[in-house]
């Protein structure tokens, strides 16, 4: 049984119940939070203490894994501070505000022997389930394009909330808080990605950060997509659309939170033939979504070694793309991935 403290009690709630279904492996021990009453809230009755000090919980010693679910700028000194403290950890995105800040992390990792796991919780569900099995009966083929629209409405009332909308407590704007979840999820099905160019906007709302954007990308393997990023629609749409050589895969527009548990089409495209794709698609088994999803991945990793759960360096590079995308909009000019130490935003973007 793996014992669990989750810090900060907004997106926590949607942590805790991604950790409730999966009983037999995690117990839920702490909800800490300033604010102690949002943290009772959360509990409602259920065996879980509230703390509002961070110390206690980090020197608890019936806790094996802190769950991070804190404002961007304090991801960083948390996670370390959880790690030093000798707990697996669990961050929120987007992970910390730079690369410099990423390695430092990937060091502290390897020098305590934690195990830091991002939240990319968009990974789990049943189409990304059926677009592993048609990859592996090798239906897929080669990757021609994809395209990516993150649309969704967030307007002066998302952005009363004093640290959003502000380089100082969110770092970035719709690239890093929204969009950040489909761009991992098209290196997750397409692979690296060798080269950017961007533009940004604030076109929206009165804020410091980007809430439009419009990216290209370049594949490692030479499929080109598309990104198309605004804060200003009328409702929130999240759409996925991959062009492989045998099948072309397209989300629906529903859940925006959660695309790979929506309703997909998956199309075959000739020689390939639809009784073959569907035959496939047939025997994909259910299982977790979303967070819960997540956390089966990470407990077998705990537990076993195994499983496949989101990597550190996954993280990283969900940060460094971050990274390329804002010197490609400041700079106008294409950007090459992967960055090293020695790129212009190495020790970040904020300004």
């Amino acid at each position: 049984m793996i014992r669990v403290a989750i810090v900060g009690a907004g997106i926590g709630g949607l942590h805790l119940e991604g950790l409730k279904a999966l009983p037999e492996r995690y117990e839920v021990r702490t909800i800490c939070d300033l604010d102690a009453a949002r943290a009772e809230a959360l509990v409602q009755g259920d065996a879980i203490a509230v703390e509002t000090d961070f110390g206690r919980v980090l020197d608890d010693p019936e806790i094996d894994l802190v769950d991070i679910c804190l404002p961007p700028h304090l991801h960083f000194s948390a996670s370390k501070a959880a790690m030093e403290a000798g707990k697996h950890v669990v961050c929120e995105k987007p992970l910390v505000p730079s690369l410099q800040q990423a390695d430092a992390l990937l060091g502290v990792a390897e020098a305590t022997g934690c195990v830091l796991t991002p939240v990319f919780q968009y990974r789990y569900g049943p189409a990304m389930a059926k677009l592993d099995a048609l990859r592996q009966a090798g239906l897929l083929g080669k990757a021609y394009s994809a395209s990516l629209v993150t649309h969704w409405n967030r307007d002066a009332a998302y952005y009363a909330v004093d640290w959003r909308g502000t380089w100082a407590g969110e770092n970035g704007g719709a690239i890093l808080g929204h969009a950040i979840h489909n761009h991992d999820l098209v290196t997750k099905v397409l692979g690296p990605i060798a080269r950017l160019s961007a533009a940004l906007g604030t076109r929206v709302n009165d804020i410091e950060v980007e809430d439009c954007a419009a990216i290209s990308f370049v594949m490692e393997s030479g499929a080109l997509v598309t990104s198309s990023i605004t804060l200003g629609g009328a409702d929130d749409v999240t759409r996925l659309r991959f062009c492989f050589d045998g099948v072309t895969a397209e989300s629906g527009t529903v859940p925006p939170y959660a695309p790979m548990t929506g309703d997909w089409r998956f199309i075959a495209r000739e020689p390939v033939q639809q009784a073959q794709v569907d035959e496939v698609l047939a025997g994909v088994p259910a299982g977790h979504s979303g967070f819960a999803g997540l956390y089966e991945d990470l407990a077998l990793r705990l537990e076993t070694g195994g499983g496949n759960p989101v990597s550190m360096e996954a993280g990283r590079r969900s940060i460094e793309l971050v990274t390329a995308i804002y010197q490609a909009a400041r700079s106008g000019n294409w950007v090459s991935l992967p960055l090293g130490d020695d790129t212009p935003l190495y020790a970040g973007w904020v300004p």
